[in-house]
């Protein structure tokens, strides 16, 4: 399938392939909501999709396998603006691409630059923990599944919303990593980060949590909090 330019940013509502924004950077998956073409001053929220190791290669097709991506296929309404990228063969995320990636999207269409939202699956939700880490201003919110973080850098994400997903079951990537983040954050003082444990289900996590209309719901009510305009005056 060829792909358009990246020079030209894509206008038509719905999903469709994209070319990497520059050499070895990843090619993506993008989904315009319905309306946005129509409504030129509107603001849409972003949704980051991290897909895990089984859809890795170069078939851009697979990241719609699981996830928003493929919510979004079937919905057109699904409010968020989506970008799924591809994760080559024998490949891991690389955070340094994904920033160039995001902030290409964010100066090319209306996002609403309080309302980024992360979320991953697998090895995609491993990379959504290190990525909210590394940086947990940039996103409203985070949530990871069938994913492990590093507990020792959990305080990092104190006030960030997160929602992680994991079942009880999963001898691929062990719940225990899920736990030992959702407690290291509590322990820094977090309160309101969210685990959903699916009993007697193994890696496959992915499908009931992104099946429920509840982690969207509750992604669209996380927002940064708008800048003080007086922060800057003397």
């Amino acid at each position: 399938m060829s792909l358009a330019s990246p020079a030209v940013a894509r206008t038509i509502d719905g999903q469709s392939p994209q070319p990497a924004i520059e050499a070895g950077n990843y090619p993506y998956q993008l989904f315009l909501p319905r309306g946005y073409s129509a409504d030129k001053a509107k603001r849409f929220p972003l949704l980051i999709f991290l897909q895990g190791s089984g859809e890795r290669g170069d078939d851009i097709g697979k990241v719609k396998v699981h996830g928003p991506p493929k919510i979004a296929d079937r919905d057109p309404a699904f409010p968020f603006l989506t970008v799924s990228p591809l994760l080559g063969t024998d490949q891991d995320w690389d955070i340094a691409k994904l920033d160039r990636l995001v902030d290409h999207i964010a100066k090319t269409y209306r996002i609403d630059p309080g309302r980024t939202y992360l979320t991953g699956l697998s090895r995609g939700g491993h990379a959504s923990w290190r990525w909210a880490i590394a940086e947990p201003k940039r996103f409203a919110a985070v949530a990871p599944v069938a994913g492990r973080g590093n507990p020792g850098e959990a305080c990092r994400l104190m006030d960030l919303p997160v929602w992680a997903f994991h079942g009880d079951r999963d001898d691929v990537v062990v719940p225990k990593g899920t736990f030992n983040m959702t407690r290291a954050i509590r322990a820094c003082g977090r309160r309101k980060v969210h685990l959903t444990i699916y009993p007697d289900l193994g890696h496959n996590a992915w499908d009931p949590a992104y099946d429920d209309p509840a982690l969207y719901k509750w992604l669209l009510e996380q927002a940064l909090p708008s800048p003080d305009p007086t922060k800057d005056k003397k």
